[in-house]
């Protein structure tokens, strides 16, 4: 694999990280590493309610 290969491989990982990144409002992005490269990406996405209780006042 020439520098070029690695580069366009790199840039894919780094958008997708990005875009991950970028598309939870809360939660996290879990980066796994093996041997030195990232092989996974982990979104665990987050449901928020707290404004939820200052409209309704109140629990479940």
């Amino acid at each position: 694999m020439d520098k070029t290969e690695k580069n366009i491989i790199n840039d894919a990982i780094i958008k997708d990280i990005s875009e991950a990144v970028h598309s939870v409002k809360y939660g996290t992005v879990t980066i796994t590493v093996h041997n030195a490269k990232i092989v996974q990406v982990e979104i665990a996405q987050k449901n928020r309610f707290d404004d939820v209780w200052l409209i309704e006042g109140g629990g479940i």
